[in-house]
């Protein structure tokens, strides 16, 4: 069993930054991979970020490329995601998610493809 708790969430005008963090407790193994998945009123769950546990892979989606940063503390057992230049819309609940998966990315941006998830931290982005 993986617990994964989030925190680092909050209320920030557009254009300014948030870093959220997952702490990340029980059995992890360097096979997997974290990811950071958004939830916005009324809609989908989507994929943000995701990170390999071992070597520190990444990958984005389209949207967020070049403004949010995944990394990852091995020592720590954390994964953090900087969020810069933010705007309205990335206002949304932020999960952290992890499991053990290929490193492919038609998984990663997957919901299914994550055994373990954290309970979500409020990201609200102001015009």
């Amino acid at each position: 069993q993986v617990q994964l708790v989030e925190s680092g969430g909050g209320l920030v005008q557009a254009g300014g930054s948030l870093r959220l963090s997952c702490a990340a407790s029980g059995r992890t193994s360097s096979s997997y991979a974290m990811g950071w998945f958004r939830q916005a009123p009324g809609k989908e769950r989507e994929f943000v970020a995701a990170i390999r546990w071992s070597g520190g892979s990444t990958y984005y989606t389209d949207s967020v490329k070049g403004r949010f940063t995944i990394s990852r503390d091995n020592a720590k057992n954390t994964v953090d995601l900087q969020m810069n230049s933010l705007k309205p819309e990335d206002t949304a609940v932020y999960y952290c998610a992890a499991g053990p998966l290929f490193w492919s990315h038609t998984l990663l941006v997957l919901t299914t493809s994550y055994r373990y998830w954290g309970q979500g931290t409020q990201v609200t982005v102001s015009s």
